[in-house]
């Protein structure tokens, strides 16, 4: 079992940015690829980006290129999303998911989540 640990979630001013981390245990970090989700209020859970296990590719959501970034530090465990240039549609709970394959990820297939943390974008 992987258990994934959130953090970073909160309230922020439209424009405004935002860095969320999910700190990974229980199995070998490098032995999975990392992503972020997020399901905004009455709809459906939507792939944001994913990470591959040494941090040399990722994948994104079209609409969320250039203001989102994946990252991951494999001596923390840990990964993260940073976000700029919020915008008040950005407002979901976002969720962090592993899984052994990045393609598996990126077709919304995910082993493990996390608990989930609010990111609230006021305008």
């Amino acid at each position: 079992q992987v258990q994934l640990v959130q953090s970073g979630g909160g309230l922020v001013q439209a424009g405004g940015s935002l860095r969320l981390s999910c700190v990974a245990s229980g199995r070998t970090f490098t032995d999975y690829a990392m992503g972020w989700f997020r399901q905004a209020p009455g709809k459906e859970r939507e792939f944001v980006a994913a990470i591959n296990w040494s941090g040399t590719d990722t994948n994104y959501a079209d609409s969320l290129k250039g203001r989102f970034t994946i990252s991951r530090d494999n001596t923390r465990n840990t990964v993260y999303l940073q976000m700029y240039s919020l915008k008040p549609e950005d407002t979901a709970v976002y969720f962090c998911a592993a899984d052994t394959l990045l393609t598996a990820l990126i077709a919304r297939v995910v082993d493990y989540w996390g608990q989930g943390t609010l990111v609230t974008v006021s305008s």
